[in-house]
């Protein structure tokens, strides 16, 4: 994530990473959630703080959880339910259940299938928002599996030549384990910027830069400003010149395989909640696994290690900065901005949860 949305270090609280853990595990279980899913939930959330996805971890989403939950658009206690079973594929629906606790279970799924199979592939139906979509993917390492994971995200982005939102964010995961090196993991959204880091930027006092958003009329905009009242979020690219057909159309796939796959149609209908894709590879099951894995070090190594460009130190693959994070907070503690550490404070009394944070 770019530096300009972490935040401040004059200013941020550093919180270790089991406090928080608990603590929102105990707002979740509050609510609501069987300890179970609290717990799954929980996990995932941490995943992404512990390793610098703040956009995606408590800061951000806890409050909109809990605001939902409060709504009744969220079931905090789904009862999962196999809709279609074949041998290698299945479908689900979570039960209006948070992605958080949803996912892991499917991807599980997806991996039990991939160990009798070689591959496994899970949709899931009537979901609610999936947290870090690399969180999911990445639980195939553990297995020596690939894992792949999606989800219909907000719908904030214009088509190319658009004016209106009506696609979604849609960010895709794929997790692939290496042996020395630090595996590789890549989490995107197909719009320029993801609408939880202009949140963050909002937070922060920090400008967007040229072709993340647009103009109400879907005109890019091409400038460096603070974040408009009201905008459009762009495909990656921003423009049709710099390629932003391409990120449109894989919103598109994604759309697809998550969407009408899992019968629960575009994002933009909402016909059943939110709709996830998980796949998992067993990779013995294609290649042996020590050839894998050695060219999976040499290729990252390769990379890492590769020239680079005037005004710039390292070369970076998809993984290995949050891996660093992952290293640096586990010790240090996770830098939280002083009003979302005040929001917990605030929450934790008003629920009557034990405040464990320890600051």
């Amino acid at each position: 994530m770019f530096e300009k949305f972490h935040v401040s270090h004059d200013i941020a609280v550093r919180v270790q990473g089991d406090a928080m853990h608990k603590t929102v595990m105990d707002i979740f279980i509050n609510l609501g959630a069987p300890e179970p899913d609290a717990r799954r939930s929980a996990d995932c959330l941490m995943y992404a703080d512990l390793r610098g996805i703040d956009s995606h971890g408590v800061s951000n989403m806890m409050r909109s959880y809990v605001t939902a939950v409060r709504n009744g658009t969220i079931n905090l206690a789904p009862v999962m339910k196999v809709v279609r079973d074949a041998p290698a594929v299945a479908t689900l629906d979570s039960d209006e259940g948070l992605g958080l606790t949803i996912g892991p279970q499917a991807m599980e799924m997806a991996m039990d299938k991939a160990e009798k199979y070689g591959m496994g592939s899970v949709s899931v139906t009537n979901g609610r928002h999936f947290g870090a979509a690399a969180y999911h993917a990445a639980l195939a390492l553990d297995r020596d599996m690939i894992g792949m994971a999606m989800t219909q995200g907000g719908i904030y982005m214009a088509p190319t030549y658009g004016a209106e939102g009506i696609v979604g964010v849609n960010p895709i995961a794929l997790a692939a384990p290496g042996r020395n090196e630090a595996p590789f993991v890549f989490d995107a959204s197909t719009s320029s910027i993801a609408m939880n880091k202009i949140v963050l930027a909002r937070r922060n006092g920090v400008k967007v830069l040229p072709g993340w958003i647009a103009e109400q009329d879907g005109t890019p905009i091409m400038d460096e400003r603070d974040v408009p009242d009201e905008f459009l979020m762009l495909p990656v690219g921003g423009t049709r010149e710099i390629g932003s057909h391409k990120a449109y159309s894989h919103a598109v796939m994604i759309d697809i395989l998550s969407g009408m796959l899992s019968g629960g149609g575009p994002g933009f209908l909402r016909r059943e909640g939110i709709c996830h894709h998980f796949v998992a590879y067993k990779i013995e099951a294609f290649v042996d696994l020590d050839i894998f894995k050695d060219d999976m070090d040499i290729m990252l190594k390769k990379l890492r290690e590769s020239k680079t460009a005037p005004g710039h130190d390292r070369v970076y693959y998809a993984g290995l900065p949050e891996h660093e994070a992952y290293q640096e907070r586990s010790v240090e503690g996770i830098p939280y901005h002083p009003e979302v550490v005040e929001w917990f404070h605030t929450i934790c009394k008003e629920l009557g949860v034990t405040d464990s944070l320890g600051v």
